[in-house]
């Protein structure tokens, strides 16, 4: 099952997409400009395959649901991300936030 529905961070939308899967779950938050996602996240795909794409992107581990990802901190991002201020450790709605128009 899939799920898609708007999520509102500190008065700013952000879409969620929750995909049931056979035993695990993918979980993304996004805007226009980027987004954070479960730990199915290549990261070091983005970085190194997909570099000369400006991809605004981090990963949260051990997050089973979208509240549990909104609440979670970066596990690891792609280097685009960093020109946002995004750093490994940051909370994921501070990250969000700095990706908002």
């Amino acid at each position: 099952m899939m799920e898609m529905k708007p999520v509102m961070i500190k008065g700013h939308p952000f879409t969620a997409i929750s995909v049931q899967l056979p035993h695990t779950n993918l979980l993304v938050i996004t805007n226009e400009i980027g987004y954070v996602m479960c730990g199915a996240l290549d990261v070091e795909l983005l970085n190194e395959r997909l570099k000369d794409r400006p991809i605004v992107a981090g990963r949260a581990v051990g997050v089973k649901t979208i509240a549990e990802l909104q609440q979670a901190k970066l596990d690891k991002i792609t280097n685009y991300a960093k020109q946002y201020g995004w750093f490994e450790g940051m909370e994921i709605e501070e990250a969000l936030l700095k990706i908002v128009k």
